[in-house]
């Protein structure tokens, strides 16, 4: 998911109630950022959902260099 930052990561998941996403950093320190996770309704990802986990890796970038 480096369209949304680098080492950005996804975790996708079936099963019977339909298929989830989970958006997430992992390479900060030892902590795992959880950027977004939702149900998928269609095939592909929506704009939205994409912007918002973008916007949530930016806000972690800029927390993460006011508290060095």
């Amino acid at each position: 998911m480096n369209t949304i930052g680098q080492g950005v990561r996804e975790i996708r998941i079936w099963d019977e109630s339909g298929a989830f996403r989970v958006i997430y950093v992992a390479k900060f320190a030892n902590t795992v950022y959880v950027l977004h996770c939702f149900q998928k309704k269609t095939p592909k990802t929506s704009k939205a959902d994409i912007d918002l986990a973008e916007k949530r890796y930016r806000d972690l970038l800029q927390e993460l260099r006011l508290a060095q």
